[in-house]
């Protein structure tokens, strides 16, 4: 179908320009060269008609209003879950404590089968270590319980390979997932203050500093206890390496904001 439309910035001449299809137009009526007023003519009609009196201007300004009314939906709830994200919710010390309960247990069923698997080799004998245990659990603020224990045969190679798991355990289940598997099942997580996961470099830097924190254990575990007061719920590795643990309402919200990002 043909379109003409009168030129009124011509003077002098043909005024009558065309012919054009109907997404010409509409291009001619974005650059200003066709206002509501100009006079449109198209093939099949009687006489000429200003533009803004054909179905055509209109379409073309119902799409915007609905592409508009999309948009402001879309904003509106990106904006929504942005505000929901935005809030954390703090774990307090009784879910980190059974977070960290069931981690241990982990690693302790690990250290169990290291040191049967140890014993079979003949590298230690466990009769000898569950009476340094025992003494050293009996009084766990004495260094000479405490050099007994280590000291026991075997002992150091069992603490060197069970110490390097419990390492790769931490350092690499934060990393990736920024949450043990203890964190997971009690649903809480880590963060670091701008809201991100930790990544590599914090997670070495977090276990470390949880390392510090595990000596304050001698101080009826101080590092551990400021959770309680603390408003934000920080354990002392916490504060040294600006981390937080959440619970994982933050991250399914921006999980769900994603779709609409990317569309």
């Amino acid at each position: 179908m043909n379109w003409f439309f009168i030129d009124e910035s011509i003077t002098d001449g043909e005024r009558r320009q065309g012919p054009y299809s109907i997404d010409d137009i509409r291009d001619f009526v974005k650059q200003g060269k066709i206002t509501e007023s100009t006079l449109v003519w198209r093939s099949g009609e009687e006489s000429w008609k200003p533009w803004n009196s054909y179905e055509e201007s209109r379409e073309k300004e119902t799409a915007y209003l609905e592409a508009s009314r999309d948009e402001l939906i879309r904003t509106t709830i990106e904006q929504l879950l942005r505000e929901q994200a935005s809030t954390r919710h703090y774990a307090g010390f009784i879910i980190r404590a059974l977070a960290y309960t069931i981690d241990n247990c982990i690693l302790g069923l690990f250290g169990g089968i290291l040191l049967f698997v140890i014993s079979l080799m003949g590298g230690v004998d466990i009769e000898l270590i569950q009476q340094a245990a025992e003494n050293y659990i009996s009084s766990p603020t004495s260094m000479d319980a405490l050099d007994k224990f280590v000291s026991t045969p075997g002992m150091g190679l069992f603490l060197t390979v069970w110490s390097f798991f419990q390492a790769v355990y931490f350092i690499v289940f934060q990393a990736i997932y920024s949450a043990t598997p203890g964190k997971k099942l009690c649903h809480i997580h880590i963060e670091t203050a701008e809201g991100m996961r930790l990544g590599w470099l914090n997670s070495c830097a977090r276990y470390l500093c949880s390392v510090l924190t595990q000596f304050t254990l001698v101080f009826y575990g101080l590092g551990y206890l400021i959770v309680c007061i603390d408003p934000k719920r920080r354990t002392l590795h916490d504060w040294i390496v600006r981390t937080f643990v959440v619970f994982d309402t933050r991250v399914k919200a921006n999980e769900s904001s994603k779709p609409e990002q990317e569309n």
